[in-house]
């Protein structure tokens, strides 16, 4: 897979085209660069946060960081930037009902959302070949990657939210 042309539809509906997985934040530039997009200290910043924070964070909490780090961008440059990367797929967009959430891409995973926290926790989930199989003889389509959102409380909290 690793020089295997991957192709992803956007939700916009423009086709995404990936010589090979991003994997690090040197990945990352590179897909930047080689999609011709410009790495602007900005953008830099961004992505330089997102790879070492390893979890998702709105864009405020993005332009909070890097505001705290001394790395003075404002709000207009970290939407944008954001916007701009997402679309690309060189970050990772999650749809909140309270909002966007952004981290780096990595490998196929899937994400718990831990309810009394609001975090959102990258997981490695591989369902078992005859599930796979199962429902793509229901729907008659091959599956060729999966995401799953689980959704709880941590182990500590949950029976009290239960009640």
């Amino acid at each position: 897979m690793e020089n295997e042309v991957i192709r992803r539809e956007s939700e916009q509906g423009s086709t995404q085209i990936a010589t090979k997985p991003i994997r690090s934040l040197e990945d990352a530039l590179e897909k930047c660069q080689a999609m011709g997009m410009r790495l602007s200290r900005q953008r830099r910043f961004i992505l330089e946060l997102l790879w070492q924070a390893q979890e998702h964070l709105s864009a405020r909490e993005i332009y909070n960081r890097l505001n705290l780090l001394g790395k003075n961008i404002g709000h207009t440059s970290v939407y944008q930037n954001l916007e701009a990367l997402s679309a690309q797929g060189i970050i990772e967009c999650v749809e909140r009902s309270d909002g966007r959430l952004y981290g780096n891409i990595s490998d196929s995973h899937s994400h718990v959302n831990c309810m009394d926290t609001n975090q959102i926790l990258d997981v490695y989930v591989e369902l078992p070949e005859e599930l796979l199989k199962q429902i793509e003889q229901q729907t008659g389509v091959k599956i060729t990657d999966y995401s799953i959102n689980f959704y709880g409380y941590r182990i500590g909290e949950a029976k009290s939210n239960q009640q």
